[in-house]
């Protein structure tokens, strides 16, 4: 059981925060899903850089939302 936070020092706030993240990313490091998203993006990349596909800035993007 974790002990009640406001009584813990930075430090143990600290500790504890970095052991709960690298818990959680180990589980969403292995998880189906995570493995999904990877392949996707590695295929992405693999587009752009084939040249079959454009890298566009987000800005520009974002300014020519709604102007079609």
């Amino acid at each position: 059981m974790i002990p009640d936070v406001k009584t813990m020092t930075i430090e143990e706030k600290l500790l504890t925060m970095r052991n709960l993240w690298e818990d959680m990313r180990q589980i969403l490091d292995n998880s189906a899903e995570s493995k999904e998203i990877r392949a996707l993006l590695d295929e992405r990349v693999a587009r752009v850089e084939s040249g079959e596909a454009e890298l566009l800035d987000w800005d520009k993007v974002k300014g020519n939302i709604g102007r079609r």
